[in-house]
């Protein structure tokens, strides 16, 4: 139990203590180091080595005693570790500050938490392209501003998703290259007087550079904006995906149905199903939003170079990590289980003015130029829409009234043609929309080859582990 009053203000282990892993495994690699170079003794390593994983299995045992007292996971684990081998333990501290020690800890959580997160977003792009390849002809309007305007594919909608959701994976490979630099043995501010091997250490942790000033290395968060403002892109897509799914799923659309582990019944209307798990979604992006704002405003005024403020990073970071892994996988879970009504997708797609486009461009290959096709077509459509008719059911005759190319050859226009008709690189036709579906596959492969030759194959097998692990 903590402490209240003025006592707490400084304290942090409530939410810090998360990083006890981390902390535990720095610590036992920079003490590794000590040793290597004769800083101490290897027998007190190996005894400081051993404490600090009896304190590892306590925490994960839940026999740990966290003191506020302590304030952070540090001196938390520093102090335990006084408790088993004595002062022994102070040695663990050399040419060492607890800020060089918190931006390890930091850049190691955001190292594992971005390969969590990319196993997420590959989970998610392979249930959206399953979607595509097995609903691949199902024809829906494509909308603008909300409004019907072209039949597209649905495959050729949901692939517009895996774009996004694959420049996502793009910018958190960015995020986990910003966080791959070895921070430790930058002291306090001015680096170390001890000969370190600061290259060692950082083999022993899986970083592929080290910190190349001192100042900045305890000072900088940007890694940590890499991942809040990457994250915040993230959940802007899966915000959008789930504002589609919301006005799909309802009566006005009947587009799809939503399974019920992801809505839920009102408390007082009986018959409605809502899909919370959509709104959640949309919702919580505000606050992932509003973590990158409170960290780019906390670092905005800070001097060379560690600040306090700066113990304000981990809350915001571990409450968005947790946010977009909680809401990669509601989406995953949502588009795996719904029941798509294709029906109702066709009918809408074929109701209206949706060929307009189509029957002006059939007016410009009879030689009418286009603003003049526009013209003519727009005054068909609204005539279609004050009568409350379709375009489809105008007779040639009534065509002919307002251009005399019409001929009897418009009416092979419908909505598969119209489809077909977009057969450039990046339409709706369905051999674009194959093609489209074989790269993105592709391309996946690429990005893991390329990062399993730069971050290795465990890295990328832990993706991959993920990424099976969360598929439905």
């Amino acid at each position: 139990m903590m402490k209240k009053g003025k006592s707490n203000f400084t304290v942090s282990i409530s939410y810090d203590k998360r990083l006890y892993k981390y902390d535990i495994r720095g610590s036992q690699a920079h003490v590794h180091m000590l040793s290597k170079v004769g800083i101490i003794s290897e027998p007190d390593a190996n005894e400081i080595n051993k404490g600090l994983d009896l304190i590892r299995e306590e925490i994960e045992s839940d026999k740990f005693q966290w003191h506020a007292d302590f304030e952070d996971v540090h001196m938390n684990i520093e102090k335990r570790l006084t408790e088993i081998i004595g002062d022994v333990a102070g040695q663990i501290h050399t040419a060492r500050s607890r800020n060089d020690q918190v931006a390890l800890d930091m850049r190691l959580f955001v190292k594992d938490s971005t390969v969590e997160i990319l196993g997420y977003i590959y989970s998610l792009i392979d249930i959206l392209i399953n979607i595509a390849e097995s609903k691949g002809k199902i024809a829906m309007p494509g909308y603008t501003h909300l409004q019907r305007g072209q039949p597209v594919l649905l495959s050729h909608h949901l692939l517009a998703y895996v774009e996004m959701l694959t420049r996502d994976a793009e910018r958190f490979w960015q995020v986990l290259h910003a966080s791959d630099v070895m921070p430790l043995g930058s002291g306090a501010i001015a680096g170390s007087p001890y000969p370190l091997d600061r290259e060692f250490v950082a083999k022993q942790l899986g970083f592929h550079r080290v910190s190349r000033n001192s100042m900045d290395a305890v000072s900088d968060r940007d890694f940590l904006l890499d991942l809040l403002s990457a994250s915040s892109i993230s959940m802007m897509h899966l915000s959008r995906l789930s504002e589609e799914l919301i006005l799909w799923s309802s009566d006005e659309f009947d587009f799809i149905k939503m399974s019920d582990e992801y809505t839920t019944g009102s408390s007082m209307m009986p018959q409605k199903r809502n899909p919370d798990y959509a709104e959640l979604t949309r919702g919580r992006t505000g606050r992932v939003y509003g973590n990158l704002i409170a960290l780019l405003t906390t670092m905005k005024g800070l001097p060379l170079t560690y600040n306090r403020d700066l113990q304000e990073d981990k809350e915001a970071v571990f409450d968005t990590v947790d946010t977009l892994l909680g809401c990669l996988d509601a989406c995953g879970g949502m588009m795996s289980n719904i029941a798509i009504n294709k029906i109702a997708m066709r009918n809408a797609a074929e109701k209206g003015s949706l060929l307009a486009t189509d029957y002006a461009d059939y007016l410009v290959s009879k030689g009418l130029p286009f603003r003049k096709a526009h013209q003519v077509v727009s005054s068909i459509s609204d005539k279609a829409i004050s009568d409350n008719v379709d375009l489809k059911n105008f007779t040639l005759t009534e065509l002919k009234k307002y251009c005399e190319l019409f001929d009897n050859d418009v009416f092979l226009i419908n909505v598969d043609s119209s489809i077909e008709a977009r057969n450039v690189f990046g339409g709706t036709a369905t051999n674009r929309v194959n093609d489209a579906i074989s790269h993105n596959k592709s391309f996946i492969k690429e990005q893991l080859a390329q990062a399993e030759k730069l971050y290795g194959v465990e890295l990328v097998a832990r993706i991959n582990e993920i990424q099976s692990s969360t598929g439905r």
